[in-house]
């Protein structure tokens, strides 16, 4: 790995970029089934937002009347925007999926402020959740979003959509056309089997196959409507959609495409293997492309599709949503800002002034104000009552766990459920206050206190691992049991459940298997966080027996014994020391 010597901590020219990064949120990678080591495709989303409580949005399927209405409310602030027109029949949707394993995610991109419209119905959440309900597969949910947005006027800015079905999986990005234009101007590619992408709050796709609709749709007029304000001049085969619609500057690359950059150099240890221009493989070195991640060459841009070194499991993605640059020349455990005990994150503002210039710290895919994530898997062998599972998690996605949740299920679980507390009202019961209360215990010390909360995650995943595959042979024996018998309609009692469902056994199991688990997590968390408090308590760091007991002395065991005080970074003792060197016991 080439190594660069470089301050972590870089001047901004002008307090224009300092503004753009600071609101950029949001990374999201997709696997595809021929990448992965179970053939499953996948979309991981982290929605980081300071505003945004973690909880798993859930709607059952519906069945609607002629003139039945959908209220749309944006879904950043809650605010009504009006109504559309119900269709006869919704899917149900568990988060970002639907029962027919249909996943979509989205980051933010901005891009030119003036295309937005005001007046338009259609915000980019209530495109990602009324897609769920309508669509069984991508190529359908990127008819329906153009549908809706094209109809009722797209009110947000520019977004890139994750969108996956069993078979295939598909990255787009739009922007809307300004107030007096309503509608949508947008691109969409199928990433090739067998290939990963990833995108954070920068619009990644650029140059396009106009002929090859297999692979690539596209809005008809994307490239006329860009002539037409003046994005752009040139051949319609030079078309650059990010070029046009969301030009780059210094925050796109350091706060948005260098977190895609760094999930490509995760999942392909180092060696970005992709398509060139004349349809030949090729493999470079991720560190080519290192000064367009850190914001000093826009002409270094690295491909929207990479083929990752080796196959890619769930925990494999999981762990990259944890990244904090570790490792590379934008590592945020090994400046001074990491403080004393080499913590990874930077409060906001992400911008400051000192001395009369200008600084921005990193932004990293793992962050502190993750309002929930997940990791989605489509899985096209089995049945959709099986094979949809949402891996998710509250809060900061490298002091939290993921736990499988079943799409077929009939509930959520308690801790995750909506109106169980929320940003202004602390609850007991909630799994995103309780991965709050997790994380920002580490905070404090976070090299000493991170190790033992990683530790739990890396267990909790093995042992999910081990049980979806259990789960998946249960239900799929209850599953194929049901077909054998005769094919009466089965209507369930419960008022909530009033549609018919064949398979009801299936997913009273599975629902069972989502809820028990999801709420044994939430308890193990709960003596973690008692646990973070008893062993670290003041500084200190309590030793531990095999067993997990605390180590006491000889006469009683209320007294702990091997008591250490790790104290702080080499780095951190160094700057102190030149801060306040007149403490110096000896000279």
């Amino acid at each position: 790995m080439r190594r660069l010597t470089t301050a972590l901590i870089l001047t901004v020219m002008t307090m224009c970029c300092i503004g753009s990064y600071e609101g950029k949120a949001c990374t999201n990678v997709l696997v595809t089934k021929g990448a992965s080591t179970d053939g499953s495709n996948m979309i991981s989303y982290a929605a980081d937002s300071h505003q945004l409580y973690g909880e798993l949005y859930y709607a059952a399927a519906g069945v609607w009347q002629s003139g039945d209405m959908r209220q749309i409310n944006e879904w950043d602030t809650g605010k009504f925007l009006g109504y559309i027109p119900q269709i006869a029949r919704t899917y149900q949707r568990v988060g970002n999926m639907n029962e027919h394993q249909l996943i979509i995610a989205e980051t933010t991109y901005g891009g030119r402020h003036e295309l937005e419209d005001p007046k338009g119905i259609m915000d980019y959440g209530s495109l990602i959740y009324v897609a769920l309900e309508r669509a069984k597969t991508a190529r359908e949910a990127i008819n329906v979003i153009v549908d809706l947005a094209n109809t009722y006027g797209y009110y947000s800015s520019g977004e890139s959509f994750s969108i996956a079905d069993t078979e295939e999986v598909w990255v787009m990005d739009l922007i809307g056309k300004g107030p007096d234009n309503k509608g949508i101007v947008w691109v969409a590619r199928r990433v090739p089997d067998g290939y990963i992408c990833a995108h954070a709050n920068q619009a990644r796709i650029s140059t396009f196959p106009l002929d090859d609709p297999e692979n690539c749709m596209y809005a008809p007029d994307v490239i006329t409507f860009a002539r037409e304000k003046g994005y752009f001049e040139g051949e319609d085969k030079d078309f650059s959609f990010c070029d046009a619609y969301a030009p780059l500057d210094f925050s796109g690359m350091r706060g948005c495409e260098a977190r895609a950059w760094a999930a490509f150099n995760i999942l392909c240890d180092g060696k970005f293997t992709f398509i060139d221009e004349n349809g030949n493989e090729v493999t470079k070195d991720a560190y080519d492309y290192i000064d367009y991640a850190m914001g000093w060459d826009k002409t270094k841009r690295f491909p929207l599709f990479v083929k990752p070194s080796r196959k890619i499991s769930v925990k494999n993605v999981a762990d990259v949503m944890r990244d904090h640059y570790e490792g590379t020349p934008m590592d945020m455990t090994t400046d001074i800002g990491a403080g004393g005990n080499a913590l990874p994150y930077r409060w906001r503002p992400m911008g400051f002034e000192h001395d009369g210039k200008s600084y921005v710290n990193e932004r990293a895919i793992a962050t502190q104000q993750t309002g929930f994530w997940f990791v989605g898997q489509s899985r096209g062998w089995l049945p959709d009552e099986i094979g949809g599972v949402n891996w998710f998690g509250c809060d900061d996605a490298a002091t939290s766990y993921l736990t499988p949740i079943y799409t077929s299920t009939y509930e959520v679980p308690e801790c995750f459920r909506t109106g169980n507390g929320n940003m202004i009202t602390y609850s007991p019961t909630s799994a995103f206050w309780m991965t709050n209360r997790v994380a920002n215990a580490c905070y404090k010390a976070y090299n000493i206190m991170f190790p033992t909360v990683d530790a739990a995650i890396d267990a909790w995943e093995a042992e999910m691992a081990e049980a979806v595959a259990k789960a998946d042979e249960e239900a799929l024996a209850i599953y194929k049991a049901a077909q054998e018998k005769p094919r009466k309609q089965i209507r369930r009692n419960d008022k909530a459940r009033k549609t018919v469902d064949p398979y009801t056994e299936v997913r009273d199991y599975l629902t069972a298997f989502s809820v028990d688990n999801a709420q044994k997590i939430f308890d193990k968390w709960v003596a973690l966080e008692q646990l973070l408090l008893v062993k670290f308590i003041d500084g200190n760091v309590k030793a531990q027996n095999e067993d997990g007991s605390f180590v006491t002395n000889e006469h009683t065991n209320c007294i702990p014994a091997g008591i250490t005080q790790p104290g702080y970074t080499e780095k951190w003792k160094k700057y102190v020391a030149e801060d306040h060197g007149e403490t110096v016991i000896e000279k």
